[in-house]
């Protein structure tokens, strides 16, 4: 499918946490509220991975266009939907930021107010250094296309990795074939993604990571027996208190401090290219996914992400005492810039067993699932 190349950009303050084992509850190392986004996020104004109908634009751009901008209390990210596309010109304007700071061990809680939607919309809430592919490891925490429910959590690595078929979760492992796949597992609510996540206020997906399993959490916001300090966003978080995650990737046969670096927090929206575009027609959308785009901009009112706050945390220092920090959140200047060429046709070979199921990926990345 192609060569791309994507810059890495030059003078980013990046703080990298790493704990080498996890015991005991978390304490916050970082809050993301209104226009925090912008002190802690960076614009990656770079063509899509994807090859998507999208003109990812400066962060200064988004402002001037009121395509990005913050309350007290709310962030957004949002599409164009005012302009009609000329099929020769660049794609629907849109952004893609990414944490400044990247992180190992730890725990991100996502607090979301609304995600995009619409045909041909393509958003992704992720974590990965997209600076280098897959070479250390990608988590797809909330993702999906053309409003299609529910939400499919999976992993990238560029190693082997094995999965057990019978884990402690309330999602599904989903079916892995050839291609950009992954291993997936689907939700098990229509609530966790698109029209239905949205028209319940949103929700909260929550991230843990550590040495020996990543677990994705869903809660939405208008359930019952949300743990009270996800929605009263504490200093201070216990998984354990949690319930069953909807996605368990266990270390049982996957490294997963071998196959996953440090990675950061990145958001995006894109439109139609590998995966909105091939299932557009199917999904009920129309024929022409980029036809669709560049006509119809008022269709994409909607498509726009809205955080009341995402929080980071680390391991409580008290509960781990092996632990150890290579900076907290600190700002190291990348005083250098350089450029990555990641083929997107790379090769994934599937082997599954009563017991198992293996992945195995090889080559480049898209960047998204």
């Amino acid at each position: 499918m192609g060569i791309l190349s994507r810059s890495v950009l030059r003078g980013v303050a990046v703080g990298i946490v790493t704990q080498s084992v996890l015991a005991g509850p978390y304490s916050i190392a970082q809050t993301n509220i209104g226009s925090d986004f912008f002190n802690n996020f960076q614009w990656e104004n770079i063509s899509d991975p994807t090859n998507g109908r999208v003109e990812y634009v400066t962060q200064a751009t988004a402002q001037a266009e009121n395509l990005t901008y913050a309350t007290s209390d709310t962030f957004v990210l949002r599409a164009d939907s005012t302009t009609t596309l000329s099929a020769d010109g660049p794609g629907r304007k849109s952004n893609r930021i990414k944490s400044n700071a990247q992180y190992n061990t730890h725990v991100t809680v996502f607090d979301i107010l609304h995600m995009p939607q619409g045909c041909g919309t393509w958003p992704a809430l992720w974590e990965a250094d997209d600076s280098v592919g897959t070479s250390a490891g990608e988590i797809d925490i909330l993702e999906g296309v053309d409003d299609i429910a529910p939400n499919s959590v999976t992993l990238h690595t560029s190693g082997n990795c094995t999965m057990p078929s019978n884990r402690t979760m309330l999602g599904s492992s989903a079916d892995i074939g050839n291609g950009n796949n992954g291993c997936s597992v689907d939700a098990p609510y229509t609530s966790s993604y698109g029209p239905v996540f949205n028209s319940n206020g949103g929700g909260y997906y929550a991230l843990e990571r550590t040495s020996e399993y990543i677990r994705v959490w869903f809660w939405a916001r208008n359930q019952d027996g949300i743990p009270s300090d996800i929605s009263g966003g504490a200093s201070s978080i216990d998984t354990d208190d949690w319930g069953t995650p909807i996605a368990d990737f266990p270390d049982d046969d996957c490294a997963i401090n071998e196959v996953f670096g440090n990675n950061n927090i990145i958001v995006d929206l894109t439109f139609c290219g590998g995966w909105a575009g091939d299932d557009f027609s199917g999904a009920g959308c129309g024929s022409n996914c980029t036809q669709y785009v560049n006509e119809n901009p008022s269709a994409f009112e909607n498509a726009y992400w809205e955080f009341a706050a995402v929080r980071v945390y680390s391991p409580s220092s008290s509960s781990n005492t092996s632990a150890t920090t290579n900076a907290a959140l600190s700002a190291n200047v990348r005083a250098s810039s350089s450029t990555l060429s990641a083929s997107l046709g790379y090769m994934m070979d599937i082997f599954t067993s009563p017991t198992l199921i293996a992945l195995a990926v090889v080559g480049g990345a898209w960047g998204l699932a």
